[in-house]
């Protein structure tokens, strides 16, 4: 077997540790004798999983007893259109900060549906920076503020949460248990697995109870967050491998430290690939303001673009794949989420700095 340094920004890689126990599982799970694919979602032992994976989850993230844990299928898009028509309140308007690629297609999805007010807007620069927070036009009456903390194409992302009475809606498909946050401050939060959590195809939904039981009768019913909360997110066969894996992935966060321990890892595996590329005399450059920089997504530009195809095809040779940039943004990326190493990012920060030395 020969393991890649994976950089994708999602699907993303996963603990080796969860995989070697998947695989071991893979055509006998527990004392079914059957995959957890091949068994029922609403019997004993699938039952009993789903609910240990949301209880790590509780745990690993404070969730207070009066936010409903969803296990959804559809994406985190497919919350750009759930989240006004559950909380968007007939005749309200909603605020949207437009800080990157996602946040701007949340604003034209939710557009269908309420009126937006945009309180920011860094698309024409770019999405280098996020404005401070003194300098959103927030509304006096919005039914919710909907953000997106990072940023995954632009690599753009910030910790703070604007002042509002409003519920904070918060796109934490990058970010999830990647440090601690305080759930309490939020009306609602999303994430779509394939980058911190699991496999694609499942999405985690946080909503405070207050914020459930305002679906318009006219709407898709599997998207009224109050239907899949009172059948625990069975309204409909829900993604059973990907729900199971994930369950896998909090118990293995919970072994090692949890969000506490991922936080300490993660800044030093951002701080060390940062501190490279700014003192790299130029090779290399990040475009992102120093106080906007993503933990998650680190993005690079090389002086010389003519270079670009070198550099990928080599890296790709060496074992680091995935680097390429978004293609409306250009350059190189690299995702370091939880499950990438620290080996992982130093061994592209040695082969950045051969790179260097052979075409500078």
């Amino acid at each position: 077997m020969s393991r890649v340094y994976n950089f994708s920004a999602g699907p993303a890689v996963l603990p080796l540790a969860v995989l070697e126990e998947v695989q071991a599982e893979l055509l006998e799970w527990g004392h079914t004798g059957a995959s957890v694919m091949e068994v029922s979602h609403r019997g004993g032992p699938f039952m009993q999983t789903a609910a240990q994976a949301e209880q790590d989850l509780r745990d690993l993230m404070g969730i207070p007893d009066n936010y409903k844990v969803l296990f959804l299928q559809g994406g985190a898009t497919m919350q750009f259109s759930a989240i006004p028509l559950n909380l968007g309140f007939a005749g309200k308007r909603a605020d949207y900060a437009h800080t990157g690629h996602w946040s701007k297609k949340a604003i034209a999805d939710a557009k269908r549906f309420i009126d937006v007010n945009v309180v920011c807007d860094t698309s024409e620069e770019g999405y280098k920076h996020v404005p401070e927070a003194s300098s959103w036009q927030l509304s006096d009456d919005a039914a919710y503020v909907h953000i997106t903390p990072n940023e995954t194409i632009a690599g753009v992302e910030f910790d703070w949460l604007p002042e509002t009475q409003a519920p904070i809606c918060a796109d934490l498909s990058s970010t999830i248990l990647s440090r601690p946050i305080d759930v309490r401050k939020y009306g609602l939060i999303y994430a779509g697995a394939q980058k911190n959590i699991g496999p694609a195809g499942l999405t985690i939904v946080i909503v405070r109870d207050d914020l459930l039981g305002h679906f318009p009768a006219d709407a898709p019913r599997l998207l009224d967050y109050q239907v899949m909360a009172e059948s625990d997110s069975m309204n409909n066969t829900p993604p059973t491998f990907a729900w199971y894996l994930a369950g896998k992935v909090f118990a293995w966060l919970k072994a090692n430290g949890g969000v506490e321990s991922m936080a300490q890892t993660n800044q030093q595996k951002a701080s060390a690939l940062y501190d490279y590329i700014d003192n790299s005399n130029g090779f290399y450059t990040n475009p992102v303001a120093v106080d906007s920089r993503s933990w998650m997504n680190v993005p690079f530009i090389l002086a010389d673009d003519q270079l670009d195809a070198s550099f990928l095809a080599e890296s790709h040779a060496a074992g680091l794949h995935a680097l390429k940039g978004h293609r409306s943004v250009g350059g190189m990326r690299a995702s370091i989420y939880n499950a990438m190493s620290v080996d992982g990012v130093t061994a592209l920060i040695d082969f950045m700095d051969q790179f260097k030395a052979k075409h500078q």
